[in-house]
């Protein structure tokens, strides 16, 4: 089984079965919800999808102490790099190559801005992009990171197959929840785990309003708590 640890807002965990650890959108210090008591052991894969501060904040200290294999679109690699970031795998949208144990990791589009924050300027990073990930056992799932719906997320569902997807639902700086139902309607998806909610006052969208859209019969709304490990 795959363990899914979701450490508030965009910031997702995912134990392999065989061990490996990613992580997506890492962002630790002063993310309000994340989890105080979570400890790293390891990580395998860093996966970002865009390069906005509460999605790439602790990328550099992650990637130099625990030496994975960062995925991000060519720019914000270049970046990465620029910051003394080693193991950087640059890709760009539609783009698929291997991850930690035995993986595929493929770049999907997203619709969101990319600027990084780098002292007192913001530097162009590429495009924001969403991953699917497939698993060894064929499964495959989808990382919205931050994006508003787009029509060709049917494309996603007919070429990729995922059975979850992680969507944000905060509204504001994404999609909320009129728009996320939408999603998952176009991804076909069995399930759904919220993110990018909560985080701050401005960001309303809820579990519970994506679930009364959806509607009985609708994809499963997977409500997880900052730190409490899933098994999917």
């Amino acid at each position: 089984m795959t363990e899914i640890t979701w450490l508030g807002h965009g910031t997702v965990q995912v134990r392999l079965e065989s061990g490996e650890v990613l992580l997506f959108d890492p962002w630790i210090e002063g993310n309000p919800r994340f989890p105080q008591e979570h400890q790293f052991d390891r990580v395998d894969g860093l996966l970002i999808s865009h390069g906005h501060f509460d999605h790439i904040h602790d990328a550099v200290p992650v990637a130099k102490k625990f030496e994975p294999k960062v995925f991000s679109i060519f720019e914000t690699s270049v970046w990465l790099e620029r910051k003394g970031v080693k193991n950087t795998s640059a890709m760009n949208k539609g783009g698929s190559q291997p991850g930690p144990g035995g993986i595929t990791v493929t770049m999907t589009h997203a619709v969101h801005s990319c600027g990084i924050l780098d002292g007192d300027q913001i530097l162009y990073g590429g495009e924001a992009s969403g991953y699917v990930i497939t698993l060894p056992d064929s499964r495959a799932f989808y990382f919205a990171g931050d994006t508003n719906v787009f029509s060709d997320m049917a494309l996603i569902r007919e070429l990729y197959r995922p059975e979850l997807a992680f969507l944000p639902i905060g509204d504001l700086y994404t999609m909320g929840p009129r728009e996320a139902a939408k999603a998952v309607q176009l991804l076909g998806v069995s399930q759904v785990i919220p993110m990018h909610f909560g985080t701050f006052p401005p960001l309303t969208g809820t579990p519970a309003e994506l679930s009364r859209l959806l509607g009985a019969g609708g994809a499963e709304v997977l409500e997880l708590k900052p730190g409490a490990p899933h098994r999917w």
